[in-house]
């Protein structure tokens, strides 16, 4: 799952959407405690690696991936990543009462306001996330497209087939659309079993 998905999944309380938010940028385990990392955040990110878990495992997850050239197979799981966000952001109304709008701003606000450290590379990276509302920017799939493309030269350490990847979405989309119709009940209903489940 990419940002916006993990935010909702999150549910309301502020560590665990900041958490969802981050969880990618906390490397290792959760214990004992990262330096800085205090137990609601750790808690966070703990529903943020389950929900990936479950999304790696889920059918229609997988079928999404399959959905994905032979060429960019190795990248599959970051393309539906992101292509879900693109759902997401535009059948929003479907899954929330809350506007995207505010629903960004108040997850802006929450990470912004957060009194304990941040991992230092997400910093950076929140900063262009707010200034250009990335949350809510992956409605339009040519901001998709764009933001693989941005990858394919400055995410992954090794020559990558992302450039380009955007297509792919646009060329299996009612498919894609589908999976992800299928999968976000689920994973919703995971992520608050979780919750539920550690009393949260």
């Amino acid at each position: 799952m990419n940002y916006l998905a993990h935010a909702l999944l999150a549910g309301d309380h502020p560590a665990d959407r900041i958490g969802g938010v981050i969880g990618d940028f906390v490397k290792g385990p959760l214990d004992p405690l990262p330096a800085g990392l205090g137990p609601g955040l750790a808690a966070g990110v703990m529903l943020h690696r389950r929900i990936d878990s479950f999304a790696d495992t889920h059918p229609a997850f997988l079928r999404s991936r399959g959905r994905v050239s032979a060429a960019r197979r190795r990248v599959a799981g970051v393309m539906v990543d992101m292509f879900y966000d693109h759902f997401l952001a535009r059948y929003w109304a479907q899954f929330s009462e809350q506007a995207l709008g505010d629903f960004t701003a108040d997850t802006y606000r929450m990470i912004a306001a957060h009194p304990e450290p941040l991992p230092p590379s997400f910093g950076p990276v929140f900063e262009r996330m707010r200034a250009h509302d990335w949350l809510a920017s992956y409605r339009d799939a040519a901001v998709v497209a764009l933001a693989l493309d941005r990858m394919a030269e400055f995410r992954l350490r090794r020559p990558n087939p992302l450039a380009g990847a955007g297509e792919e979405l646009l060329a299996a989309y009612a498919g894609l659309e589908a999976d992800f119709f299928e999968f976000l009940p689920d994973a919703r209903a995971f992520a608050l079993s979780v919750v539920r489940q550690r009393g949260g």
